[in-house]
C-alpha cells in the first residue's frame, strides 16, 4: 500500500511513519505550516523524512491558519498546563485543522498515484478534538472517495484511532522509532516543558507502555500531579 503520512514531527506521527515504512510502502511525509507558535516540530518531521529516505513536503497554510483564530497554538494566548482532558485544553483547538490538512493530503496522494493517506489520530484525542474522532475519520474517508470517484482510489489509514497514546509508544518501540528525535511540546522551548497537555500526555504514555522515556523535560515530575488532579486524587 503506497502511503503518504501526515507528519507533524511529534511522537505519534513519527511513530506512524516508521510503522508504515516497515509494514507498507512509505512514499512521502507531508507537514503543514499553519502559523503554529513555533516551527520546531517541522524540523523533526524533516529529520524523520531524511532518516526514512522519502521526500518531505511542507505545505504553507499560514494564510489559512491566520484566519482560524482563537487557538493557543496560533494566537498570543498562553498554552495551559495540565492534563489534556481538562476543560481548559479546548483553547488548543484549531477549528477544522485536520479536515483541511487531510483534504490537501488526499489531493497530493491522488496526484502521485498513492493508495492511502495515513494520520496518527488516536483515542486520547477524542475528548478535545472533534476532527480526531472515528465518526469524523469515517465520514471524511467516505466524502473523499466521492470527491475522487473515477479519478483515484485513496483510502484513509488511521491505525491508532481506537487506540491509546500508550499503544502508540508500544508500536513505535516495536518499529524502532527514535523517540528522542520527536517533538511534542506546544511551547517550543529549548526542551519539552513537561507541563502542557501534550507533554503530560507524552510522559504518561511512556509510563503506561512501560517504555523508557528519553525526553528531556524542564519539569519532569509535573505529569504525576496533573494526572492526580484529573483523577480527583
Amino acid at each position: 500500500m503506497k502511503t503518504i503520512v501526515i507528519c507533524s514531527g511529534g511522537l505519534d506521527s513519527v511513530s506512524l511513519a516508521h510503522m508504515v515504512a516497515e509494514e507498507h510502502q512509505l512514499t512521502r511525509l507531508v507537514s503543514f505550516d499553519y502559523g503554529q507558535r513555533h516551527r520546531k516540530e517541522l524540523d523533526y518531521a524533516a529529520a524523520a523524512a531524511k532518516r526514512l529516505g522519502v521526500p518531505h513536503d511542507i505545505i504553507d497554510m499560514r494564510g489559512i491558519g491566520a484566519a482560524l483564530s482563537g487557538s493557543a497554538l496560533t494566537d498570543d494566548i498562553d498554552v495551559p498546563d495540565g492534563h489534556y482532558e481538562e476543560e481548559t485544553m479546548k483553547v488548543t483547538v484549531v477549528p477544522n485543522r485536520n479536515a483541511i490538512m487531510l483534504a490537501i493530503a488526499y489531493g497530493i496522494a491522488a496526484a502521485n498515484g498513492d493508495d492511502a493517506v495515513a494520520t496518527a489520530v488516536h483515542g486520547g484525542d477524542h475528548f478535545i478534538y472533534p476532527d480526531c474522532r472515528p465518526a469524523f475519520t469515517e465520514a471524511f474517508d467516505a466524502m473523499q472517495r466521492a470527491a475522487l470517484d473515477g479519478y483515484a482510489e485513496v483510502r484513509l489509514y488511521t491505525p491508532f484511532v481506537h487506540r491509546t497514546k500508550g499503544d502508540i509508544v508500544t508500536a513505535g518501540a516495536a518499529h524502532n522509532t527514535p523517540f528522542a528525535e520527536t517533538w511534542s511540546c506546544y511551547k517550543g522551548g529549548e526542551k519539552h516543558c513537561g507541563r502542557c497537555g501534550t507533554c503530560v500526555e507524552r510522559r504518561e504514555a511512556f509510563h503506561l507502555a512501560g517504555v523508557e522515556d528519553p525526553t528531556d523535560y524542564a519539569d519532569p515530575d509535573f505529569w504525576k500531579a496533573a494526572i492526580a488532579a484529573k483523577d480527583g486524587a
